[in-house]
């Protein structure tokens, strides 16, 4: 584990892990496999994040969190200059959320919740606790984000997906990839919804999705980035990226360059002027791998 990393801390009888409270991780940085006894929610309040396990990878841009219950092997890929907020859940009220992996909308009432929960030292005994009930809340009122992008079991399913994932720009068909693998179109076709509940042509946009978050988070083009990632042109990239991020590439973008609330610098640069905050050394080759 990288050495960035900073223990848990006890905050009023809850335990909540803060990554250098208010600092910013650089863009690519890595959190190698790893699990927790209790339940974990991550979110980037500027950059995005990947996390990844068994069950696939869920990416989560500045208004989503992800959710992993106890005992999950995991890890963390991010995106972007990124300010990671994480927060543990004790094993007592992981009941209440979900008993997998996902990736949740965040409101800005569990936006708020969860920058004072990492970011504020606990003044009344017990307030840490009351807070962490609040988002607990309204977690459960928020509908699961379609930004799961499952990974298979079945040989051949997986020479296919391993084929986009080294290019997910390439635009062959599945017949196409289905002849380079030794599969027919069908029998893929068929383990596409069966293993993976989604369709070959989904599947893909999702990959896409997941890199083009990429791109833009640190400031590529929208033509460039539709360029990238196999769409044929930047209108057919916003249509799939609205259909499943909720906003425009653009409005992301712009949405990512909006000065930081508690300093006012502009995103990604950082912020680093609040009591106590230092900068991340450059990540290990490690870290980075």
């Amino acid at each position: 584990m990288p050495k960035t990393r900073q223990p848990a801390l006890p905050l009023g009888g809850l335990e909540v892990i803060t990554l250098r409270r208010g600092a910013w991780l650089p863009d690519g940085y890595h959190l190698t496999p790893h699990r927790h006894t209790h339940g974990q929610l991550v979110y980037a309040a500027a950059g995005a994040l990947a996390t990844t396990t068994e069950r696939g990878t869920w990416i989560a841009p500045a208004n989503r969190v992800t959710w992993t219950p106890p005992g999950f092997d995991h890890s963390h890929r991010f995106y972007g200059r990124a300010d990671v907020r994480v927060v543990a859940v004790p094993v007592r009220m992981c009941g209440e959320l979900w008993g997998h992996p996902g990736v949740f909308a965040v409101s800005h009432l569990l936006r708020e919740a969860i920058l004072t929960l990492t970011g504020k030292p606990e003044t009344r005994s017990g307030a840490h606790e009351r807070l962490l009930s609040v988002m607990i809340d309204e977690l459960t009122e928020t509908v699961e984000q379609p930004l799961h992008l499952p990974e298979p079991h079945d040989d051949r399913l997986r020479a296919v997906t391993d084929l986009l994932h080294a290019d997910p720009g390439r635009t062959a068909t599945l017949a196409e990839l289905g002849r380079a693998v030794g599969a027919s179109e069908r029998t893929l076709s068929r383990l596409f919804h069966t293993e993976l509940g989604m369709s070959f042509h989904r599947w893909r946009t999702i990959l896409r999705i997941h890199h083009a978050l990429q791109h833009l988070t640190n400031g590529v083009s929208v033509t460039a980035t539709a360029i990238a990632c196999g769409w044929s042109n930047s209108s057919s990239l916003i249509e799939a990226f609205t259909d499943v991020i909720g906003q425009t590439p653009g409005r992301y973008q712009a949405d990512h360059r909006k000065p930081c609330p508690s300093c006012h610098r502009a995103r990604p640069e950082g912020c680093f002027n609040s009591p106590g905050d230092r900068r991340f050394p450059s990540a290990s080759p490690a870290a980075r791998a």
